[in-house]
């Protein structure tokens, strides 16, 4: 598993798996669709002529290419990561001139025990 360490943006990140099969999904539907209209056309069009064998060639090898079509996923293309954070650089700053005042130090110092400890067990 990559990791980066950086936040991914949101505009390279692939598509929802539910939004990606619905789009195979109607594109399925649509090349069917298109292979019923041929299968009707070849069937109702008369004369018979070369436009014919079109339409059966329609109605023969669209299933197999909307399978095809269907079966790709968004894997087929790797998207681009874009970096989240701005693109324009500030100018540089002057660092700030350090406190006059000298900071405040606390010690803490730890007294022996003057007595002993009492046992109220026995």
């Amino acid at each position: 598993m990559k990791t980066s360490p950086r936040a991914q943006s949101a505009t390279s990140l692939p598509q929802a798996p539910g939004d990606d099969a619905g789009s195979r999904f109607a594109k399925y539907m649509v090349m069917m669709g298109i292979r019923v209209a041929c299968f009707a056309a070849m069937a109702l069009v008369t004369p018979y002529g070369w436009y014919t064998f079109v339409f059966a060639a329609g109605a023969i090898f669209l299933p197999y290419l909307a399978v095809v079509v269907a079966n790709v996923g968004q894997d087929a293309k790797v998207p681009e990561a874009v970096n989240p954070e701005r693109m324009i650089e500030a100018a540089p700053t002057t660092p700030a001139a350090p406190a006059a005042e000298a900071p405040t130090v606390i010690r803490i110092a730890e007294t022996p025990r003057l007595e002993q400890p009492r046992d109220d067990r026995s």
